[in-house]
């Protein structure tokens, strides 16, 4: 039992130490009940890999889909940091003129401080291109997004874009939902609401429903809309389409973290150092 702990603390403050802890514990490099487990310097190893592959992927997108005089929607979380270091780098480079609408206070205070020109939905409600992360992605290029907390608002400005791109590492690659990421489907809702929605939720639909507690505050996650946000873990594959439509249809619900036929585009770093990329299946 003391082992197991010392182990859990260990890979938990190496989380800690290099990304977002909700969006990357679900993964590891592999999880505790698998065969491999990355500890010590292969644990070091296996970061550092996955990192690349973050960085590859958002260099790749910021280079194929940007261009002069852009307005370009600007996502949240880890593997975005590397996108706005690439957009950064090319405006600095090519006197490129680029205006950025946030996603997420995150998001605002990256632009900020790569001293790019921050805008919103008001001057520009229609962009050129939206550049996002996710946590999962199946082979339709359904989305689960959110473990971040920024679902609404990063699904707004997707919606607002002509062009959604979507760019993560290998580890959020999956054939249907759940195979790696197993935190669930994020739900941001009305803070007076959440009980009664968990509830019609389970009942509907079965599964888990929890209230996503904060990690360094007492109580609840508060997102930047100050709602909170439900975890739904769902048992078995489902008509996404169909959920999301019903559980947006539920009051109090604000929004859910399926983005559904949304993504144009997605670029996965992989393990190799190549880059993979995947589009929507043609019907």
């Amino acid at each position: 039992m003391r082992v197991q702990r010392g182990v859990s603390k260990t890979l938990l403050a190496g989380y800690l130490a290099i990304t977002l802890v909700r969006r990357e514990f679900a993964f590891g490099c592999k999880s505790l009940s698998g065969k491999d487990v990355c500890l010590s310097r292969t644990y070091s190893k296996c970061v550092t890999m996955a990192e690349e592959a973050k960085k590859r992927a958002g260099y790749a997108a910021v280079d194929n889909h940007i261009k002069d005089n852009h307005v370009v929607g600007v996502g949240s979380g880890s593997t975005i940091v590397y996108a706005v270091d690439r957009l950064a780098e090319r405006v600095r480079q090519e006197k490129l003129n680029i205006v950025c609408v946030p996603t997420s206070f995150q998001a605002r205070q990256l632009i900020l401080q790569h001293g790019l020109t921050l805008s919103d939905l008001d001057r520009y409600p229609e962009l050129d291109v939206a550049i996002d992360g996710a946590d999962e992605v199946d082979s339709a290029l359904t989305l689960i997004k959110g473990g971040g907390g920024c679902l609404t608002q990063e699904k707004i400005v997707a919606g607002c874009a002509k062009h959604f791109i979507v760019i993560a590492d290998y580890r959020k690659d999956s054939k249907s939902l759940g195979q790696q990421w197993k935190k669930g489907v994020p739900i941001e809702v009305i803070p007076m609401a959440y009980v009664p929605v968990a509830k019609a939720i389970m009942r509907r639909f079965g599964g888990e429903v929890e209230l996503r507690m904060a990690v360094s505050k007492a109580g609840p996650v508060v997102t930047d809309n100050s709602n909170f946000i439900l975890d739904w873990r769902f048992e078995k594959t489902h008509n996404w389409k169909e959920v999301n439509t019903a559980i947006k249809m539920i009051p109090g619900v604000v929004e859910t973290g399926l983005f559904v036929g949304m993504a144009e585009r997605v670029y996965f770093g992989m393990e190799d150092g190549s880059i993979r990329t995947r589009d929507p299946p043609i019907h």
